[in-house]
């Protein structure tokens, strides 16, 4: 594969303005060296002493509800049936890893076909989901050190994401499903999506196609299993 070839169209944009809570569908956004616009720019603290994570992040590994609500004052709702006592911090960014994440719904389908179900995208927390191009074929790893184009923006692929609890999380229910993480981590090596740095600030739209352009030569996914 030499030159730019089609990774696929944006089929949705989403960001969390409060890391671990809610997401907000977008039909576009303005990405900078810091992500998504608004994207993650609050985080919930523990406060409570004597806590394990007394200063760190209160996240959905803590709680399987947190991302089935949006606002704060819904979160501090949920943690005090446990005593446990947050606060707010806007001082974000607050990511795990990098500023922007990508879900291709290949990777999702391939899931779903191990576990004979289907699976919301946003169990994932992707920040874009895109509709593979027809010939896509390449697994997470493959997509490192490559660059991906769009009409008004440059992200380059660092690492593919390594999954938690939280994929095993019904978006609607919060009812855990082992089955979910347990197939990731034996089939895909944990393994859902990628994570990028902003190479080149601009805009991203639902409809638009993103391309790949390879530092080197890409392998396809037969090839790296």
């Amino acid at each position: 594969m030499n030159g730019r070839h089609p990774l696929g169209d944006v089929t949705h944009l989403w960001r969390y303005p409060v890391k671990s809570l809610a997401a907000h569908a977008l039909p576009g956004a303005w990405v900078g060296p810091e992500g998504f616009e608004g994207d993650r720019r609050s985080a919930l603290f523990v406060a409570t002493p004597g806590h394990a994570r007394n200063g760190r992040t209160y996240r959905g590994k803590e709680h399987n509800l947190l991302h089935t609500v949006g606002r704060i004052a819904q979160a501090q709702d949920l943690v005090a049936e446990r005593a446990v006592e947050l606060e707010t911090r806007a001082d974000g960014p607050h990511f795990d890893a990098a500023p922007v994440s990508i879900l291709v719904d290949t990777w999702l389908t391939e899931l779903e076909a191990l576990l004979d179900m289907q699976l919301d995208p946003l169990r994932f927390r992707p920040n874009i989901f895109v509709h593979a191009a027809p010939g896509f074929d390449l697994a997470e790893a493959a997509l490192v050190g490559s660059t991906l184009y769009g009409p008004g923006i440059a992200l380059e692929v660092i690492a593919p994401i390594a999954r938690c609890v939280t994929t095993t999380y019904d978006i609607e229910t919060g009812e855990s499903d082992p089955r979910v993480l347990r197939a990731i981590a034996q089939h895909r090596a944990n393994i859902m999506g990628v994570y990028c740095n902003v190479r080149e600030a601009g805009t991203i739209a639902l409809g638009e196609s993103l391309w790949i352009a390879p530092e080197r030569e890409l392998a396809p996914v037969s090839e790296l299993n």
